[in-house]
């Protein structure tokens, strides 16, 4: 006996462009994977590890821890912004949306 049922899609808003910057700020790439990018999330994060480790190794013994890191507080910095960036457009599009149907 073969069984159907009918599924309605919800109607689940994103989360605030707030909370997915505070998540983005603790949690480095995490932002994007909130917003549905995940890929974009590993490969940001995976940068930031690299240009981090890139600029540590290529910086003077003298300079200090962050301009030491310069190349990976660069990338999560942008990775913060583009979090809360694409956050704020979801929730604009969802709200359109909510209005038009």
């Amino acid at each position: 006996m073969k069984t159907t049922a009918t599924h309605t899609p919800q109607s689940s808003r994103p989360l605030s462009p707030v909370y997915v910057l505070l998540i983005a700020i603790f949690l480095p790439g995490m932002g994007q994977v909130i917003n549905n990018t995940p890929k974009k999330g590993f490969l940001m994060a995976c940068f930031m590890i690299i240009l981090g480790l890139i600029t540590f190794n290529l910086a003077e013994p003298d300079r200090s821890w962050v301009g030491r890191l310069a190349g990976g507080i660069f990338i999560y910095a942008i990775s913060v912004i583009d979090a809360y960036y694409w956050a704020k457009y979801r929730l604009e599009i969802s709200k359109r949306n909510d209005h038009t149907s």
